[in-house]
């Protein structure tokens, strides 16, 4: 998969011309609010946000630091994982930020005349770190800004569309190898290497497997588990799925149940339900589409009888919108607008009122002017292994 991305110093990347775009309309964003710097958190990794201002998908943690004017700066832990960061990051001074981050990042502000400056704050920063900068800068103004960069990350570029692709390709290839692969026998805990083979040999990272068993006459289960046991599976057994595959920092995720045996009504009519609510909602979905119009075709699953455990559907990597239906909804703003080029996942989840049985059915989807386009391609169907 490395010969369909850029290649900086060997590592699939994006352009310098792409990531000196999205920084410059940060920086737009913060001339509007009356901001001269903002600083951007993040640990972990893959961490799509910091690969999105620098090119390099983190470590422990990093704080990337974007002035209004003058040149941004990235300070990062740990000190062992600086020459990577200093291969594929594109800010020149991209450096350990020494045994204490924030004193260091108060340092750098303050030697860039910034100690008393309206700043931004984007991410999750730990309380002690921002109380302890507040502290070391009392004059500077810290405003969450967070917000704001979520708004400009929702609308993804070329060059991200095209991680996503390849994400949703790997993520397509590990259900392919769990519709061949699951057998009666194997336990719960077998399955990732199932699920996780295909991307690793295509150079992708483990997204998330969250996988759950249970009997199709005796259910116990309504939604997937992000831990497995060590359940024997059997003929006779419904396999539920919420699988993605990443590469570089983008995830595809595709929702699919492996019926070991025919389907009995109970679930077929289950299946239906998850099916006809995720056609429903993807054909209302596309450039100015509004979150009324999708709750509207998710009303099928009340009155089907069920109701949903998880999301309804959500952003790519958790981003916005995050939607349940009404009955279960758990607070969005109304008022957000679906645009061209966002991606989304659409996962109807219906479970029984007495949480005995449930299921996901859904995946990724590109928002266009005029619909959605696939960006998998694994059949949509209940999958039925006969073996």
């Amino acid at each position: 998969m490395y010969d369909r991305v850029p290649l900086h110093n060997g590592f699939p990347s994006f352009s310098r011309e792409a990531v000196a775009r999205r920084q410059a309309a940060l920086r737009t964003s913060m001339a509007k609010d009356g901001l001269q710097c903002a600083i951007l958190y993040g640990s972990g990794r893959p961490n799509s946000d910091l690969a999105y201002l620098t090119n390099w998908p983190g470590g422990r943690e990093a704080y990337v630091i974007l002035p209004l004017e003058g040149e941004p700066a990235m300070l990062m832990q740990l000190f062992n994982h600086e020459p990577v960061a200093q291969m594929i990051s594109y800010i020149p001074e991209t450096r350990w930020a020494g045994p204490d981050s924030i004193s260091s990042l108060a340092s750098w502000l303050r030697e860039h005349k910034l100690g008393q400056a309206n700043i931004g704050l984007i991410g999750s920063l730990p309380f002690a770190q921002y109380d302890k900068l507040k502290l070391l800068l009392p004059e500077a103004n810290f405003v969450d800004f967070t917000r704001h960069f979520r708004q400009q990350r929702v609308v993804y570029d070329e060059q991200e569309i095209n991680f996503f692709k390849i994400a949703a390709e790997l993520t397509d290839r590990s259900i392919e190898s769990l519709e061949r692969g699951i057998k009666p026998g194997m336990r719960e805990y077998d399955l990732p290497l199932l699920i996780e083979t295909p991307y690793l040999e295509a150079g992708g990272y483990a997204g998330i497997h969250f996988l759950a068993s249970t009997s199709m006459k005796d259910p116990d289960i309504c939604a997937p588990h992000q831990y497995l046991r060590d359940r024997v599976i059997q003929r006779g057994d419904v396999i539920i799925s919420e699988i993605s595959g990443a590469f570089w920092c983008y995830s595809g995720q595709i929702h699919r149940s492996f019926f070991l045996g025919e389907p009995t009504p109970e679930w077929q009519r289950l299946h239906q339900a998850a099916v006809d609510c995720y056609e429903g909602i993807e054909s209302v979905l596309k450039d100015g589409a509004s979150v009324d119009q999708v709750l509207d075709a998710a009303e099928v699953i009340d009155q089907r009888g069920y109701v949903i455990l998880d999301d309804l559907l959500h952003g790519a990597n958790q981003y916005p919108p995050i939607l349940q239906t009404r009955s279960t909804d758990r607070g969005y703003p109304r008022e957000f607008t679906f645009r061209e080029n966002m991606v989304v996942t659409i996962q109807p989840q219906p479970r029984t009122q007495d949480k005995r049985m449930g299921l996901q059915f859904g995946e990724t989807v590109l928002i266009t002017k005029t619909g959605t386009e696939r960006l998998h391609q694994y059949p949509r169907k209940m999958v039925v292994i006969d073996r």
